[in-house]
């Protein structure tokens, strides 16, 4: 690998970044979401299964869509975020790993065991949602992911039919520090969470 990243690059990525929860009036392009999908992406997964789906919902259409499965705290928020990502997991992963993982049978790993595909799927698309807020980072926007919402509802809405289910949303746009952010809350010191053995 390379040499560490700056510390203003570390600063963007972890250290200053924050959860928005109020969002400027500036455009986030399709471009821009393409260009976080391809970041994100990248990322390590187990056998290369890659679950994650996305729908980004931008238009005032999809938008009202959304709002009526959203927790009453994060309507405004998101009503008013250039870009809401439904980051979501297709539990039918393993039917693409003849391309994804061309090298083993890793299709027959899953199929049939469904204790293995929902534990490797939500562990999985959960890391790639992760991959997802780095990659918005790293592309200079802000991110404000949420968990208040009825995922019953936005399944049926968004995914009838299929095997996605959704896991978290991700508001994304250019956050207004100006209103609605917290203080920066403490961390665990390392000796609280972590040992080297």
């Amino acid at each position: 690998m390379s040499a560490p990243l700056s510390d203003a690059s570390l600063d963007q990525l972890f250290r200053t970044a924050r959860t928005f929860n109020a969002w400027q009036d500036k455009e986030v392009t399709d471009e821009q979401i393409r260009q976080i999908y391809e970041l994100a992406k990248m990322g390590p997964t187990a056998a290369n299964m890659s679950p994650m789906r996305v729908a980004f919902i931008k238009s005032k259409d999809a938008k009202e869509r959304l709002k009526p499965f959203l927790s009453e705290g994060n309507v405004e928020k998101t009503m008013v975020a250039p870009v809401t990502a439904i980051v979501a997991t297709d539990f039918a992963f393993y039917e693409h790993l003849p391309k994804l993982f061309p090298h083993a049978d890793a299709r027959s790993w899953f199929v049939g065991n469904d204790p293995l595909i929902q534990e490797a799927g939500r562990r999985n698309g959960s890391l790639q949602g992760a991959y997802l807020m780095i990659a918005a980072r790293s592309l200079g926007l802000d991110c404000g992911p949420m968990s208040g919402f009825d995922q019953a509802g936005v399944d049926a809405e968004f995914f009838a039919g299929t095997q996605v289910k959704s896991n978290f949303l991700v508001n994304i746009g250019y956050g207004n520090p100006d209103v609605g952010l917290f203080g920066r809350l403490p961390r665990l010191d390392f000796d609280e969470a972590a040992q080297i053995l």
